[in-house]
């Protein structure tokens, strides 16, 4: 009975699958598949998301944020508004004025208000403070002046008050975002009636100080190519574990702190220092030669920090050439170093440009070792960052500066990757 049923069950027709569900099936399938995916990554995406994604957003913002006039003279701002910047000030400016600054005494934010409006014009802060501490202004009975009445009382409070420079300043920041302080980082300005122009002589050095910062940034780059190319092909056609020892060597500057570097350079190339010493029993120079607190010295200790970020990708990408290429195109009759140039170096292409772009980035944000082993004409733009964070507290024009070092940066690596055509993923 068993035999006859196999059988008749075999002997039956298979079902016809449904095309529908089996496309449901698969999507559900791939939904799954992508959602544990998801899953896995969710924890690196909202680390980065906290951590790099928001600072920059936040920098971007802080960059054109303007806040301090708006929010501490909202009325005045609406009826400087309707002004033209030209004819005469109506009296509805002052009486408006007062108001916002009676409730800016009340707030204590007055002191905002003052700082930003003394960096644009010279003198605000004084008189900014000084016509607060007057508030309020009332007649006789306790009531509030009249517009006319409230002019001439805040032109006696201070004569400036009666210019239209200090007003239009104030008309200029009314908006609580504005290109200021980004058209300032590139020594440009806006004029009171809104139209762009260069910045005064005496403060346009923004771009000397990028010129400066890029120039740096390159010559180090070179430097440490140069140094770093032959090394890195030395090693890479030692015996693995004698190359695996070296590499160690290449590795221990990981271990000490960049600051405790920077020091050890200081000590090293001093007057009385160990390097000058050498020179000069060695007969090569007479005297010490000036190396710290120049320029030599800062390109000495910062291609010293850099040089292992450009021997890294260099050895990755060349452990991967085989050896064979080499032998064959001399082999077949090439020069050796014709060679070495047509044949090895462009395969090396990819960790190059990775060792570029990362010693190049890095020390276009350097800080440390040019405020400790420069001059004043060797300061980069990390510097004046630091500057106007710690000691102006001025986080616009800080935020500015980032966010242009960040364009740069971006608008150099869309240029390499536009012409260079290579991958510069660090194999």
């Amino acid at each position: 009975m068993t035999t006859i049923a196999t059988r008749s069950a075999a002997a039956m027709p298979l079902a016809e699958p449904d095309p529908q569900q089996l496309k449901r099936d698969l999507r559900a399938a791939q939904t799954r598949k992508r959602l544990g995916a998801l899953a896995l990554i969710a924890p690196l995406a909202i680390f980065l998301l906290l951590t790099f994604v928001a600072p920059i957003v936040a920098l971007l913002q802080r960059a054109i944020e303007n806040p301090e006039v708006a929010a501490t003279l909202p009325q005045t701002v609406a009826v400087l508004a309707k002004w033209d910047r030209k004819s005469a000030l109506p009296d509805q400016a002052y009486s408006a004025l007062a108001a916002d600054l009676t409730r800016a005494k009340e707030d204590t934010t007055a002191g905002n208000l003052a700082r930003r409006l003394n960096i644009e014009l010279a003198g605000s802060r004084s008189l900014v403070m000084g016509t607060t501490r007057a508030m309020p202004l009332r007649d006789a009975e306790g009531k509030p002046l009249s517009p006319a009445a409230a002019r001439d009382a805040i032109i006696a409070l201070n004569a400036q008050w009666g210019q239209p420079d200090v007003w239009r300043v104030i008309a200029q920041n009314g908006s609580v975002y504005s290109p200021y302080y980004l058209l300032a980082s590139l020594d440009l300005r806006q004029n009171v009636f809104g139209d762009i122009e260069a910045a005064p002589p005496e403060s346009a050095i923004y771009r000397t100080i990028f010129g400066r910062t890029l120039w740096m940034s390159a010559v180090v780059t070179c430097i440490t190519l140069l140094l770093a190319y032959p090394l890195a092909y030395w090693l890479s056609t030692m015996p693995e574990r004698r190359a695996n020892l070296l590499m160690i060597l290449v590795l221990i500057p990981f271990w000490t702190s960049i600051l405790v570097r920077v020091a050890a350079w200081i000590v090293l190339l001093q007057s009385e220092g160990l390097v000058n010493k050498a020179l000069m029993l060695a007969g090569l120079t007479q005297s010490p030669l000036e190396l710290v607190f120049n320029r030599v010295g800062v390109y000495i200790s910062m291609t010293h920090i850099l040089l292992p970020f450009m021997i890294l990708p260099l050895y990755s990408v060349m452990k991967s050439v085989p050896a064979t290429y080499l032998k064959a195109a001399v082999s077949l009759g090439s020069h050796p170093f014709a060679a070495f140039w047509r044949v090895y170096v462009p395969q090396t292409y990819p960790g190059i440009g990775a060792g570029v772009l990362l010693v190049f980035i890095m020390a276009g944000g350097y800080y440390i070792t040019p405020a400790l082993l420069g001059g004043p004409n060797e300061q980069m733009v990390s510097y004046f960052i630091a500057y106007f964070i710690n000691t102006t507290i001025n986080w616009g024009m800080a935020c500015a500066l980032g966010a242009l070092l960040l364009a740069a940066t971006l608008v150099l690596y869309g240029v390499y990757r536009r012409f260079a055509k290579v991958d510069v993923g660090i194999s």
